[in-house]
């Protein structure tokens, strides 16, 4: 069974990759629409303990990480459930239960799309 879900930050991928929520920050100003998107984003990462786990999953080997294997960051075990809902909430992390337990994936569009966001254009260096 897989509780995997459509990512809210990404539009239709194309021959490049998946399209970015929004266009690069020194690209134009964001629309109201656009600065949502971004918001939830960098919100769900604004916490330290979101963003270990984050970082857990992302450079866990395999590309994929059990909850067994990432809940070290300092908190109860409710605690990390809950954080880790909040980034599947953002579009950041999709799961999988297999057996008793959760296997939790940033989908490298999702990694793609935080990267053009957060882009400077050589000619604006």
């Amino acid at each position: 069974m897989s509780n995997t879900k459509v990512l809210p930050l990404l539009e239709p991928a194309t021959d490049e990759g998946a399209a970015p929520c929004c266009p690069p920050l020194t690209e134009r100003p964001f629309t109201a629409d656009e600065a949502e998107s971004a918001a939830r984003m960098f919100k769900a990462l604004g916490d330290p303990v979101r963003l270990r786990l984050f970082s857990s999953v992302a450079s866990h080997e395999g590309g994929e990480a059990c909850v067994c294997d990432i809940s070290d960051v300092g908190v109860s075990q409710p605690t990390v459930s809950h954080h880790l809902k909040k980034l599947k909430d953002a579009g950041l992390l999709t799961s999988e239960r297999r057996g008793t337990w959760v296997y939790y994936r940033v989908e490298p569009s999702v990694l793609a799309t935080m990267g053009r966001l957060l882009t400077i254009p050589p000619s604006a260096v």
